[in-house]
């Protein structure tokens, strides 16, 4: 891996990623937007067809088949000229492959395998299908999702399969890559969105000791259960979001709905409820861009609901979530941002036998069914 001043950080980081769902190809993502040459293993499909997955910007491919001895052989000869190899699978399958992970680190000592499951390695759930729902399920964090009265709400999955999976995963290689500078050596990267989901969720699990989250779902400070934290409709059918918690916020809040009344009963919770009914009533009197006027510029902690549709016709700029002012990320353009496509399998992959292999077509390698495969010498 090299890097120089002012180009992206991870500039000659080599990964080969697995194709996978949504978790690692994220993972793969974060590495790719800051430069590292990502490389997709896609399954022989056709060429023509975009692959599903949409996280797929600043990455190459490289069709593969893994049950294929002459397949494997190329993905082995791969990973022996990589940094880091991301494995999406279940416990075990990497192995049923032959591709034990102690194994190829033994191959290349500098190697990181980034080992991606939903569920612990351990445990009942370690063999079991799943999706981010059941890992939140597992992981005590859906329980504390959802209003008063009704079942807890997925949100969507975001926790689990982005944050408390891919993210997780990335943040795990870039230690991984940290202590390598150090010792020069590789290492297994554990990671799964159970854990990943609970780490996320520190704060709420130890706040459920204290007055700030000791109550039922849907009846906390920042659950739904507050109303000076809470989502309110418009007269025209928009939404404000309200998180006045501060004293100095909530008085700019009651300022701006004139409702002064309610000034001194912000943490009574026995007048929550008339609090409730009061801003929901007042909010429903303006329209929401109406309410924007009201509260643009103070400290009120109010702002619209905006839509992703309403951004991208306002010609928002997605930006990466980290800025390095020395050694920024790769360029976003609007259409990696906003529009869904998908990478046709085999783009660029055959490049990058060249770049890090030094292989040539129908020399060491070639194309059979549209998967690559390697070449026999002692056929030749």
């Amino acid at each position: 891996m090299k890097t120089s001043n002012g180009r992206a950080p991870l500039t000659g980081l080599r990964v080969v990623e697995l194709a996978g769902l949504a978790p690692s190809p994220f993972a793969g993502l974060l590495l790719a937007d800051y430069g590292a040459t990502v490389l997709r293993v896609d399954r022989s499909v056709s060429h023509d067809t975009p692959s599903p997955d949409l996280l797929v910007r600043h990455k190459k491919s490289i069709c593969l088949d893994l049950k294929d001895p002459q397949g494997l052989l190329v993905l082995r000869a791969l990973l022996e000229h990589v940094d880091v190899f991301v494995d999406p699978y279940r416990p075990g399958v990497l192995e049923s492959l032959g591709l034990d992970p102690v194994g190829l680190i033994a191959q290349n000592e500098r190697l990181i395998v980034a080992r991606l499951t939903g569920f612990r390695r351990d445990g009942k759930y370690a063999s079991m299908a799943g999706h981010d729902i059941n890992y939140l399920a597992v992981s005590g964090v859906l329980n504390q999702l959802g209003r008063k009265g009704a079942p807890p709400h997925p949100p969507g999955n975001i926790l689990a399969d982005f944050a408390g999976g891919g993210l997780s995963c990335a943040f795990g290689i870039m230690m991984a890559l940290y202590a390598r500078e150090r010792n020069g050596k590789g290492q297994i990267v554990d990671c799964n969105m159970v854990d990943g989901s609970a780490y996320l969720a520190t704060f709420p699990r130890l706040a459920t000791k204290t007055p700030l989250w000791n109550r039922q779902r849907g009846e906390n400070l920042l659950d739904g259960g507050c109303p000076f934290y809470d989502v309110y409709e418009c007269k025209d059918g928009g939404y404000i979001a309200v998180g006045a918690l501060e004293p100095q916020f909530y008085k700019e809040l009651l300022n701006g709905l004139n409702l002064r009344d309610f000034i001194l009963l912000q943490h009574d919770l026995a007048a929550w409820p008339a609090m409730r009914d009061a801003f929901g009533k007042k909010f429903l009197q303006k329209t929401r861009q109406e309410w924007e006027h009201v509260f643009d510029g103070k400290d009120a902690c109010c702002t619209p609901l905006l839509s992703y549709a309403e951004l991208e016709d306002a010609g928002y700029e997605q930006r990466h979530a980290v800025t390095l002012t020395g050694t920024p990320g790769l360029k976003l353009d609007h259409d990696m941002t906003w529009e869904g496509v998908g990478m046709k399998p085999g783009i660029g992959g055959e490049e990058l036998l060249q770049d890090w292999l030094g292989w040539k077509k129908g020399r060491q390698y070639d194309i059979k069914s549209g998967v690559v495969v390697q070449i026999d010498i002692a056929k030749l």
